[in-house]
């Protein structure tokens, strides 16, 4: 993982505290995310992470009997639902089911065709995901979705061509207890590979061919501006509620965290939620889950509101900007 130095920043960036503060009237509080809890699971090589092994057991939770029970006994199949992507501080973006629950792919199986090698106590410690009912969420290509035949005749979920499963020891939305068991199993991102940070900054510069220099993300997608925000004499987002699910606020980004982004009102926020949101010249940054990879610029334009930000923190393209 390719946090250390990322912690260590933080010393380096405590003396521009003072002069970020007064640009916008804010702290300049750019608390890098917790570490993940629970990633990269031990077990010995081979091991499917046996539920019964360790301190939490699969069972009573819906999603497969314990390890110590046959695989015929395991509680009845949970849709998969509405699925989402979920920000990890270790992992990145994470596909998750309509309960929050950590999506993960098996390295022994196959996407080109599609073919699924875990069955038995395979499959009751790591409950094959059902794809009957599994659709897309923001951020996520329906055309990614698909389905296998299991050997028993069930139809699991498929994303980019790899079957997709749950974790008996994931009780809880944002569980990754999965990540790294036996060296064979990971979690998915929602182009189907393994989820993992990417090596760019938190916030960078990208030369888009029609835009020119713009703002992008610790994943390479294209960060946003609203023009209904406002930035002095403090930042206040006004995209709230169902219009955060569409446009999802940056977190917070340490300033040495970045590479060609004007340090100058370069500060995370406390929106009304609670929640910290990262700005750029003190306004407040967004992504756009209709942008699918890095190097979409869909959001470009939307509602004459929405546009990629530059270096400076100006919207890219705005009418009289």
């Amino acid at each position: 993982m390719k946090t250390s130095w990322r912690t260590a920043s933080l010393v380096a960036t405590a003396a521009s505290v003072l002069a970020l503060t007064t640009a916008c009237g804010q702290d300049n509080t750019t608390t890098p995310a917790s570490a993940a809890q629970n990633v990269g699971a031990t077990a010995a090589a081979g091991d499917y992470g046996n539920p019964g092994s360790g301190t939490q057991t699969g069972a009573g939770n819906g999603y497969g009997a314990d390890g110590n029970q046959a695989s015929a006994s395991a509680a009845p199949a949970t849709p998969a639902g509405k699925l989402s992507v979920a920000s990890n501080p270790e992992l990145g973006n994470v596909l998750t089911d309509g309960s929050g629950l950590t999506l993960y792919r098996f390295d022994k199986d196959t996407a080109n065709p599609p073919k699924s090698n875990c069955d038995g106590d395979c499959a009751t410690t790591w409950p094959p995901v059902p794809a009957d009912d599994a659709t897309a969420g923001a951020g996520i290509d329906k055309a990614l979705l698909g389905e296998v035949t299991r050997a028993d005749g069930a139809k699991q979920l498929t994303i980019g061509g790899w079957p997709a499963y749950r974790y008996a020891k994931d009780v809880n939305a944002g569980d990754v207890n999965g990540q790294g068991v036996g060296g064979k199993w990971f979690a998915l991102a929602p182009s189907g590979k393994k989820a993992k940070l990417s090596d760019l900054p938190g916030l960078s510069v990208r030369k888009d061919p029609k835009l020119g220099d713009i703002v992008i993300d610790k994943n390479g997608m294209t960060v946003y501006r609203f023009m209904k925000d406002q930035a002095w004499p403090k930042p206040v987002s006004n995209c709230t509620g169902a219009c955060l699910e569409k446009w999802p606020a940056v977190g917070p980004v340490n300033a040495d965290d970045t590479e060609g982004v004007k340090k100058k009102g370069l500060m995370s926020f406390s929106r009304p939620d609670g929640v910290r949101q990262m700005t750029v010249n003190c306004w407040p940054i967004y992504t756009f889950s209709g942008d699918k990879a890095p190097g979409d610029t869909n959001g470009q334009g939307v509602g004459g509101t929405w546009y990629a930000v530059s270096p400076d923190g100006k919207p890219v393209g705005a009418p009289g900007k």
